[in-house]
């Protein structure tokens, strides 16, 4: 007798192999390099793990594609943390994908060069974008944490350089889970808030990881689209963040952010005093000259006025010369009566004025312009 065969379905022998599968690798890291990255609007991205030998398809799902700090693509080598899962419609397996990160430049360092690369092809970096800050604030806004060290030593420096100053603070938390999204939110309500001239946006010191919150796009964007101007300020000099990139200046510190938007108090009236004596120089001088100008043309008229009055004075010395060389002035040609009593033409007539009596009346002989015959007297 035929010893009967053991028969398993298609459906029974794809379930033993997901338990054996299952349970033989529910956590493993493998290393490959992808190929075939897809990313679906739904969120979850669907790629091809291989090497020179195998492949090994790979899900990463929504969930954790938004925990990343880089962004997978094609011929980037990977180290992947996760579990087999196999898929029976299909009889595949695949890599349910719970960590991934970069092999050899590091997950952040990664996520750093391709966002500011990305960034700077936008635009979001160029110098023409740069605006200047305000050289005399009245209100300063500061994103940061209320209760670092930053925020104290903004507070001690702005009120040793010119204590009285509006100060607005935005806070947030400056790193862990959130903190990119309340940093943006807070430039944002400054932006809202209205009157605010400058702002700071920063933290002390820290790892890479501590900082990355001033890698992020969101914080990158929302610098990017502030009206006011933004200083940022993140942890010491040697810490370069991509906010430091998108801002329009960078300060090395907190402290250093808080010397470079106020200046102190006694420069600033240094300066003012300065230029009020700059400007009393200017003034003065141009009137000096038109002083020195008016008194060179009333020297001139007085010595024209002198000259011109000696002139008339001589002309009038030589008249009263000649008129004395001269003698008596001749008589009129009117005839007079003997006794020098005037004739009855000239009775009533005023001195110099002689009447001569002929054909057509009596004609006014005065003077060479009176010529006007006057009219007999009516019967």
């Amino acid at each position: 007798m035929t010893a009967e065969r053991a028969v398993l379905s298609v459906s029974q022998l794809t379930d033993q192999l997901r338990g054996v599968v299952e349970e033989k690798f529910p956590a493993v890291w493998v290393e490959g390099e992808v190929s075939n990255f897809r990313l679906y609007s739904s969120g979850h991205a669907y790629f091809t793990l291989k090497d020179e030998n195998a492949q090994l398809r790979a899900v990463l799902f929504r969930t954790r594609m938004r925990r990343l700090r880089f962004e997978p693509g094609d011929g980037q080598h990977v180290l992947a943390f996760g579990s087999l899962e196999v898929y029976a419609q299909r009889g595949e397996y695949q890599l349910v994908v719970e960590l991934l990160e970069p092999r050899g430049l590091g997950a952040l360092q990664l996520a750093f060069e391709q966002l500011k690369q990305r960034l700077g092809a936008e635009g979001l970096f160029e110098t023409a974008r740069k605006r200047s800050l305000p050289p005399f604030p009245r209100k300063i806004g500061v994103v940061t944490s209320p209760s670092g060290a930053a925020i104290r030593d903004i507070l001690r420096i702005i009120g040793r350089r010119f204590a009285g100053l509006h100060i607005v603070i935005a806070p947030c938390r400056v790193q862990g889970d959130g903190a990119a999204e309340e940093i943006a939110q807070g430039i944002a309500d400054l932006n809202r808030l209205g009157g605010v001239d400058v702002i700071i946006v920063g933290r002390g010191g820290g790892s890479l990881e501590d900082l990355w919150a001033f890698n992020e796009e969101i914080v990158a964007r929302a610098i990017g689209g502030s009206k006011i101007p933004i200083i940022s300020a993140v942890g010491h000099e040697v810490d370069v963040t991509i906010a430091d990139f998108v801002a329009d200046l960078r300060a090395p510190t907190p402290s250093a952010a808080a010397e470079l938007v106020v200046r102190e108090k006694q420069a600033i009236v240094d300066g003012l005093e300065a230029l009020r004596h700059r400007l009393d120089r200017a003034v003065r001088r141009p009137l000096s000259n038109l002083e020195r100008r008016v008194d060179d043309v009333r020297s001139r008229l007085d010595h024209a006025s002198h000259v011109a009055h000696r002139r008339v004075a001589h002309r009038v010395e030589l008249l009263a010369s000649s008129r004395s060389r001269a003698g008596p002035a001749p008589r009129s040609r009117g005839r007079t009566r003997a006794d020098g009593a005037p004739s009855p033409g000239q009775c009533g007539r005023a001195p110099g004025i002689a009447v001569a009596s002929g054909g057509a009346g009596p004609w006014l002989q005065s003077h060479p312009y009176a010529r006007r015959r006057r009219r007999p007297p009516r019967p």
